[in-house]
C-alpha cells in the first residue's frame, strides 16, 4: 500500500484529491487547519487515513505532522503540496500591508517548502528509497489577475521550488512535478459566475472546470513510476481567457 498526503484538504481541490487518491488504492494522509472538516472528508473514504490539524506556515507544526505520519504508516510516497491563501482581490497593490503580504507567502511558499524537506527526510530514509511531491502551481504561476501580487508571486515562486525539488531529489529517486489549475469549480471559484476583473478592467464572467477533473490529473501524476514524472501540467477551463492577447 502506498501512502499519500494532501494538505489543505478540507475542502475544494484538496478533498476531491484525497478522495480520489483514495479511491485509486493510496492510504491518504488529510491535512489542514481544521481537523473536524479533515474528519468529515475521511469518513467519505474507503481507504486508511490519518487526518493531522496542521498549519503549514508553522515549521512545528509541520513536523508534527510528517512525524505522525511516519509513526502510523512508515513511509510516505507521494505529498501534494495544494494549501494555499491569497490577500483580499479589493486591495491595491500599493495598499497591500507587510501582513497581508506575509501570510500569503509564509502559507503558499515556506508551507511548501517546509513540508519538501520533511518529505525528503523520509523519503531519502526509507526502503525502497524515493517517492514524488507535486506542488499545486496555479495559472497564477504563468500570468497573474489584477490585484493578486502576493499570490502571483509565490505562484511563480513554486514554479523555482518544482524545478529545485525535482533536481536535488534526483540522488534521493525523488521525482516532483507541478499541476498548474485553471478555474476549477470550488467555493473559491464560486465567484467567477457572476465576473471577475479581467486586465483591461472589465468585470466578466469565467468558465470553469469539473474539480473532479484535477483530481484524476493529480492520480495520473501520482501513479506513475519513479523513473517518469510530469514536471509541469496545465489543467484549465477550456474557455477561460488565458491563451491569447488579454
Amino acid at each position: 500500500m502506498k501512502i499519500a498526503m494532501v494538505t489543505g484538504a478540507g475542502s475544494g481541490i484538496g478533498k476531491a484529491c484525497a478522495a480520489a487518491l483514495s479511491k485509486a488504492g493510496f492510504a491518504v494522509v488529510l491535512a489542514g487547519r481544521r481537523l473536524e472538516a479533515l474528519q468529515e472528508v475521511a469518513k467519505t473514504l474507503d481507504g486508511e487515513t490519518l487526518c493531522v490539524s496542521t498549519d503549514v506556515a508553522d515549521a512545528k507544526s509541520v513536523v508534527a505532522l510528517f512525524a505522525a505520519t511516519k509513526e502510523k504508516f512508515g513511509r510516505l510516497d507521494v505529498l501534494f503540496n495544494n494549501a494555499g491563501t491569497g490577500a483580499p482581490g479589493t486591495v491595491m497593490l500599493e495598499d497591500l500591508t507587510l501582513e497581508q503580504w506575509q501570510n500569503v507567502v509564509n502559507v503558499n511558499l515556506t508551507g511548501p517548502f517546509l513540508c519538501t524537506q520533511e518529505a525528503f527526510k523520509i523519503m531519502k530514509a526509507q526502503e525502497p528509497q524515493g517517492g514524488r511531491i507535486i506542488n499545486n502551481g496555479s495559472i497564477s504561476a504563468h500570468a497573474p489577475r489584477p490585484n493578486s501580487a502576493p499570490y502571483t508571486a509565490t505562484k511563480h515562486a513554486i514554479t523555482g521550488l518544482t524545478k529545485s525539488t525535482s533536481l536535488d531529489g534526483r540522488k534521493y529517486n525523488i521525482a516532483a512535478g507541478q499541476i498548474d489549475i485553471g478555474n476549477a469549480a470550488s467555493a473559491m471559484t464560486a465567484r467567477m459566475s457572476g465576473g471577475v476583473p479581467q486586465a483591461d478592467g472589465s468585470v466578466k464572467p469565467e468558465p470553469t472546470m469539473d474539480v473532479e477533473d484535477v483530481a484524476r490529473s493529480v492520480v495520473f501524476m501520482a501513479s506513475l513510476p519513479l523513473d517518469s514524472n510530469v514536471l509541469t501540467m496545465t489543467v484549465m477551463a477550456t474557455k477561460m481567457p488565458l491563451v491569447g492577447r488579454g
